[in-house]
């Protein structure tokens, strides 16, 4: 099973930043709304809670500014809300499952299939199957 991600840092350049500033491995998970959001963040998971804030996840996204422009400030917020959200997927023309970051991201494959809604809502065509993210990892569910 292959996820398809579009993530909107450098994950690596990530993952080695936090991983060094902590001193714990980190590793990506998704990027996704936490709920019915319209816009997306990359988020991160660590085995153990931060030492002071106690989540475990957590989610990168620039600020956008008034005109819209999101190349603004960094965001860093706590994402442990993440974990149990439910992910509905569809294939892709390669079998690759895709998913919808947000509310208002519409994936159209070159199959036919299509999803949207993000974690707020499911519109898609094609077989779907669901995720959930559980110990940083997406698990399928019945």
């Amino acid at each position: 099973m292959n996820i398809q991600h579009n993530p909107i840092f450098d994950r690596d350049v990530i993952i080695d930043h936090y991983s060094k500033k902590d001193g714990v491995e980190i590793k990506y998970v998704c990027t996704s709304a936490l709920g019915s959001e319209e816009f997306a963040m990359d988020i991160f998971y660590r085995e153990t809670p931060h030492p002071e804030f106690g989540n475990r996840y957590f989610g990168l996204y620039s600020k956008p500014d008034f005109s819209g422009d999101l190349s603004g400030k960094l965001m860093i917020t706590n994402a442990d809300a993440i974990e149990g959200q439910t992910f509905a997927m569809v294939e892709d023309l390669n079998g690759d499952l895709v998913y919808s970051q947000h509310r208002h991201d519409f994936r159209m494959m070159k199959n036919g299939n299509m999803i949207d809604g993000g974690r707020a809502y499911v519109r898609a065509n094609g077989m779907i199957r669901s995720f959930e993210v559980k110990d940083g990892e997406f698990v399928e569910i019945e």
